[in-house]
């Protein structure tokens, strides 16, 4: 068995995530009692209120806590990967789980990194929607076309006919009614709070990069496949400009999971609410096993079924 572990981005989150593991293990409970935030974490992951969890600032210190609770507890049981991935925001847990840094790094991180994207679009109304039924070069002429209306830009190319497109809520907007006429099954909006991953979050990437400058980047113990490259980086590439890169250019999560098939990874846990990246696994390459982890039930099939039993 190759093992990845694959983690959930922003839009997964939802109120009462983390509650049974909270009341369960203790090494979840650390993990959320002890988050560098100021405002109560476990309250409004398992409380809300909603939209609240759903604003950028509260939705990534929360998803990364949980993330690392999870992984805390798929250690105690013996169980590591040989890969680590994440969509958009789990990629800095991927980082957390491989070493990079440590829970309380991880989730102080992101909590800038929320901040700071918050703040780049300040007061400028936004959005992002899921175009199902679109190869890439059509849905990119889409936005071309739309750009007179605003910023609208692919931004998560998520696995085989489902992208994410991105920017001010007018250009979005438009690019959907435009991609609809030209042949697109559905375009969903998502519930987050701004134009992630687009030329928009330039600020938050400046805001990052200086950030990264007093921070301490341990070690890879294991590989991670990022973001921006899909794929494992080269020797050329370091983690601080990948991830202020990250935060303003497009995800490749097909191409990262295409990347972990040619790998050998034939297992995948996903880690974090929901079961997206499952179905995106299921949808981009046959034969993966994949162990959703959400809850106290999945979280002990996920061990046994880890180790055979």
């Amino acid at each position: 068995m190759k093992l990845a572990f694959l983690y959930a981005g922003q839009g997964a989150q939802h109120v009462g995530m983390g509650r049974d593991l909270y009341e369960i293990y203790p090494a979840f409970r650390q993990v959320l009692d002890s988050a560098p935030v100021d405002f109560d974490l476990k309250t409004l992951c398992f409380d809300g209120p909603e939209d609240q969890l759903n604003d950028t600032r509260y939705t990534q210190p929360c998803m990364v806590a949980f993330a690392a609770g999870v992984t805390a507890l798929l250690r105690e049981a013996g169980i590591t990967p040989d890969y680590a991935a994440g969509l958009s925001l789990g990629e800095y847990s991927a980082l957390q789980c491989a070493g990079v840094f440590d829970a309380k790094t991880a989730i102080s991180l992101v909590a800038f990194r929320g901040q700071a994207m918050a703040d780049a679009v300040q007061g400028r109304p936004c959005g992002m929607a899921a175009v199902l039924g679109m190869d890439r070069d059509a849905l990119k002429a889409v936005c071309a076309e739309a750009s007179d209306a605003g910023v609208v830009e692919c931004t998560n190319f998520n696995c085989p006919g489902q992208i994410v497109i991105s920017g001010d809520a007018a250009a979005v907007d438009k690019a959907g009614e435009l991609a609809k006429a030209a042949g697109a099954k559905r375009v969903l909006p998502l519930k987050v709070s701004g134009p992630f991953h687009t030329s928009l979050m330039a600020p938050a990437g400046d805001a990052l990069r200086e950030k990264f400058q007093s921070v301490d980047f341990g070690t890879m113990e294991i590989p991670v496949l990022f973001n921006c490259l899909g794929d494992l980086k080269g020797e050329a590439d370091t983690i601080p400009n990948l991830l202020e890169q990250q935060v303003q250019s497009s995800v490749y999560l097909e191409d990262t999971i295409r990347r972990l098939g040619e790998l050998g990874v034939d297992t995948v846990v996903e880690i974090g609410p929901g079961r997206t990246l499952s179905g995106f696994v299921k949808k981009t390459v046959k034969g993966i096993k994949c162990y959703p982890v959400e809850t106290a039930e999945e979280l002990q099939a996920a061990i046994a079924a880890l180790r055979g039993e």
